[in-house]
Formats: structure tokens, sequence, C-alpha cells
């Protein structure tokens, strides 16, 4: 009896450490994906930035302010139009990961109730 309750709880152990491990390395992967998009986002706007501010640097007169100011409005709408697609594209990742953490779950609920049925089905067949 206690090698039977041995070998069911070694075997729950070693799919709940499994299932444990599949888990981290979907969230991790998910991490990474959103980590690389947000980085790359940064890198854009910090690149876009550096150009204007040169631009304002090399500017001499009036005109070349005015022009500025629009370029600058400009800079703003598509920094938040990028801001936004990020964050989108974020969503979206988090949604995946979400739904394949879930499907994971649901595989660990079926085998657990599979683990549960098979010794209740062994003894009713006994009987």
């Amino acid at each position: 009896m206690t090698q039977q309750f041995n070998n069911q709880l070694f075997a729950f152990t070693k799919q709940f450490t499994d299932s444990a491990f599949k888990a981290h390395s979907l969230a991790l992967k998910g991490l990474e994906k959103v980590a690389e998009l947000q980085l790359k986002a940064l890198e854009e706007q910090t690149k876009v930035s550096a150009e204007f501010v040169t631009e304002v640097m090399e500017a001499r007169d009036v005109d070349g302010l005015r022009g500025l100011w629009e370029k600058g409005s400009s800079l703003s709408r598509e920094n938040a139009e990028r801001a936004v697609a990020v964050s989108q594209e974020v969503l979206a990742i988090t949604q995946k990961t979400a739904e394949s953490l879930n499907a994971l779950v649901q595989e660990q609920r079926q085998a657990a109730n599979d683990a549960v049925a098979a010794p209740v089905a062994g003894k009713k067949a006994a009987k």
C-alpha cells in the first residue's frame, strides 16, 4: 500500500514539476518577446528624437524654427502612434501567452482527473 502511494505521489510530483517548467518557459518566452519589442520601439524613438534635436541645434533663423515647430508636432504624433502600435502588439503577445498557459492548466487538470479516475476504475473492476 505504501509503495503504491509513493508511486502515485512521485508521478504527481513529476507531472507538477514538468508543468511548472513548461509554464515558466512559456512566461519567459512571452516576456522576452515583449522586452524585445519595447527595446526596438525605444531605439526607434531615441533615434528620431536625436535627429530632431540635431535639427534644432542647426536652426539659425525664425523660418527654421517654424519648420521645427511643425516637425515637432508631427514627431509627437508619430511617437504616440508608435506607442499605441507597440502597446497593441504587447497586448497580443500577452494574450497569446495567457492562452498557452490556460491550455497547459487544462492539460494538467485532465491528467489529474485521469490519474484519480484510473484507480477508482480499477477498484470497480476488481469487485
